[in-house]
């Protein structure tokens, strides 16, 4: 079984996340520059294998796509494309960005660590990736 890779894709950079091979543990992998995105995920799957993405897509309150997601969707076709035997599977990503700060203030990191936005990208990457993998058990 290969693993579940997260996507918090963003404009300047991408948070990723990962499962463990048993798909038990999400854990945050690291950020990388949106434009070398596409690179870094090619070279990933080619040392570890990984069935499913999940890419955020982010959504107003009253579950209309937001003007984040004009952004978003050429990347995700830009992903099947590349990547055409894997599944994509989208989540909803709101609130994942506050949630991820909060984790953080509650993991006691100093401010310093806090207002490292690429920390928190990588952080709500795997808020997202524990919530799609609830929806599997």
């Amino acid at each position: 079984m290969g693993r579940i890779l997260a996507i918090d894709y963003g404009i300047k950079r991408t948070g990723i996340a990962v499962s463990d091979p048993e798909r038990i543990i999400a854990t945050g992998l690291t950020t990388v520059a949106t434009p070398t995105l596409m690179q870094f995920l090619k070279e990933y799957c080619q040392k570890e294998p990984v069935d499913i993405f999940v890419v955020g897509q982010p959504k107003h309150m009253d579950n209309t796509p937001s003007q984040s997601s004009k952004i978003i969707e050429p990347f995700v076709q830009q992903l099947a494309q590349t990547f055409p035997e894997k599944e994509i599977a989208r989540i909803d990503e709101r609130f994942t960005s506050k949630m991820a700060f909060q984790a953080m203030i509650d993991g006691r990191l100093k401010k310093k660590q806090r207002q490292d936005k690429g920390m928190v990208d990588q952080v709500s990457a795997t808020i997202m990736l524990q919530d799609y993998m609830r929806t599997l058990q």
